[in-house]
């Protein structure tokens, strides 16, 4: 008689049930894929002079803004695919973040839209951001941070069958208005700031645009013609396809390039 293997049984949270259904309907979604190097050495500097002034600024929170400045520039980058021919282009930009969260001795990340980021700056994003870390959860209830009306309806969610919950998310990807309602138009999230993995990271989005923000790496660059060590950023995006050409993207991050590199806003 074979002895049988040790091993343990975990379950997952509940909200996990979301994001594997977001990578089955992502899949459809006709993603370009650029994987950037930006160089944030003089933004490192000024934030972490801010930081002796007392200001307490997150990296990701500025460099949202600056994703928000190049979408307010292009915003054809951030728009919905509607019918056959059709792009509905938003004039408020919403960008959905995710923010890691202790439930029941379990780390869950749990997405947060930031409203109208066009028109606030990254001091007013990074308090923003802040409060959701810190807002009252109670259990696996709280499914979709600053909104907990949503509570019940995502619990009717995560009660259907599988082909039931992938049916609701194509269809409100068919509808931009309920697109940006309820996860805004862009989706920025960070996993290079968790460990020391050196690289670009490429998910699978459901968003029209998505940002990935991967590690910083010190190494040797070209500054005002001399060779010298700097920082680096990697950051993936994925540009919808079926809504922006390779020419009007690339303008676009090339314009994102110009505003992390030169620190937009922290002087």
């Amino acid at each position: 008689m074979t002895k049988p293997e040790n091993f343990k049984t975990v379950v997952f949270p509940v909200s996990r049930i979301a994001t594997v259904d977001i990578g089955g309907v992502g899949f459809g979604k006709h993603h370009m894929k650029a994987l950037v190097e930006l160089d944030v050495t003089d933004a490192c500097e000024k934030l972490a002079w801010l930081k002796q002034q007392g200001e307490k600024i997150s990296f990701n929170s500025w460099l949202i803004k600056c994703i928000s400045e190049t979408i307010n520039k292009h915003k054809m980058m951030h728009g919905i695919r509607s019918g056959k021919r059709k792009v509905v282009i938003f004039d408020d930009i919403d960008i959905s973040v995710m923010v890691e969260r202790d439930i029941e001795g379990v780390k869950v990340p749990l997405p947060y839209v930031i409203r109208k980021t066009n028109i606030k700056d990254f001091r007013e994003i990074n308090r923003e951001i802040e409060a959701a870390k810190e807002q009252s959860i109670k259990g696996d209830g709280n499914y979709v941070l600053g909104n907990n009306k949503k509570s019940l309806l995502m619990k009717l969610y995560y009660s259907l069958p599988g082909p039931a919950r992938r049916l609701s998310w194509k269809l409100i990807l068919r509808n931009p208005n309920l697109v940006k309602k309820n996860m805004g138009t862009v989706m920025v999230t960070s996993v290079g700031m968790i460990g020391d993995v050196k690289g670009w990271f490429i998910p699978v989005s459901v968003h029209p645009l998505c940002f990935v923000i991967g590690s910083i790496e010190k190494k040797p660059g070209i500054a005002s013609g001399r060779i010298e060590v700097r920082e680096y950023l990697y950051l993936t995006a994925l540009v919808d396809h079926d809504v922006v050409d390779g020419a009007p993207a690339i303008r676009a991050l090339n314009d994102l390039k110009e505003l992390v590199e030169t620190g937009y806003g922290l002087s």
